[in-house]
């Protein structure tokens, strides 16, 4: 698994972005269970880099949905007295 620039997340389609979290939520699964097993990791850094990719793009999400809410209470705003 590469390393995911915010960019590239950015660029991403929503759906994109879930199909890689599931991706990555699926690997770091496999490799947390090798670890357990006391297995050697592919990598040392392995489990640290999906965490990492992980949490930009939960990130990424987490940014959308603020967006999408700022913006709906923006328009509930514009109508409304200013008490």
């Amino acid at each position: 698994m590469a390393l995911l620039r915010m960019k590239e997340i950015r660029e991403m389609t929503a759906e994109g972005r879930e199909k890689k979290l599931k991706e990555i939520r699926d690997e770091l699964l496999h490799e947390r269970g090798v670890a357990a097993m006391g297995g050697a990791p592919h990598s040392p850094g392995q489990i640290r880099a999906l965490r990492k990719n992980l949490a930009r793009i939960v990130t990424v999400m987490a940014e959308e949905r603020g967006k999408a809410t700022a913006s709906t209470r923006k328009e509930e705003g514009k109508g409304g007295s200013a008490a």
